[in-house]
């Protein structure tokens, strides 16, 4: 089986935002998408949409909101474009690498001004596209870089994956 979008949902089954992985492949389903699996209980989506990716995507979010009563993103890219964002990672082989995975591109000089920041980790930040990729050298769980800050600096909000779940999505998209 081959899945040809990865879609990623943001802070699910953390802060009282439960979706159990089961319920959201039932979802995918019924509007319309085949070879569904999930990955972890994070909120990660492997599918083939039926037609628009990105109506899926907003279809999705709707659905869970409907159903759940909050709202996440449901930030879709292709096994192509995460593949992309992995190998674009410029810090090596960070063992607490992140691509924070955007809703869209930031303005070239917001991206730039965010990521000159210090947050107080000593992270290192570069924005490449629509992909915010952070090395946290503490530790992603010691970070004063919140989503909150992600959203109000680079003006997009997204989510984040480790360089580990990254490759394994890609891994399963194939």
């Amino acid at each position: 089986m081959t899945a040809d979008r990865i879609v990623l949902l943001r802070a699910v089954n953390v802060g009282g935002a439960k979706l159990p992985m089961a319920r959201l492949r039932e979802i995918a389903t019924g509007l319309g998408a085949t070879d569904v699996s999930t990955y972890i209980a994070s909120g990660n989506l492997l599918c083939t949409p039926p037609d628009d990716p990105e109506a899926f995507d907003r279809a999705l979010e709707q659905a869970i909101s409907a159903e759940f009563g909050y709202f996440r993103e449901a930030i879709g890219r292709t096994p192509e474009q995460v593949a992309q964002a992995l190998a674009d990672y410029p810090f090596g082989d960070a063992p607490h690498g992140h691509i924070y995975f955007l809703t869209g591109t930031p303005a070239p000089d917001a991206a730039a001004a965010f990521c000159a920041q210090d947050f107080g980790g000593g992270e290192l930040l570069r924005v490449i596209g629509a992909n915010l990729h952070i090395d946290y050298p503490g530790g992603a769980g010691a970070t004063k870089l919140t989503p909150a800050k992600i959203a109000k600096g680079l003006g997009v909000t997204g989510t984040g994956r480790n360089l580990r779940t990254t490759a394994k999505l890609i891994e399963l998209a194939h």
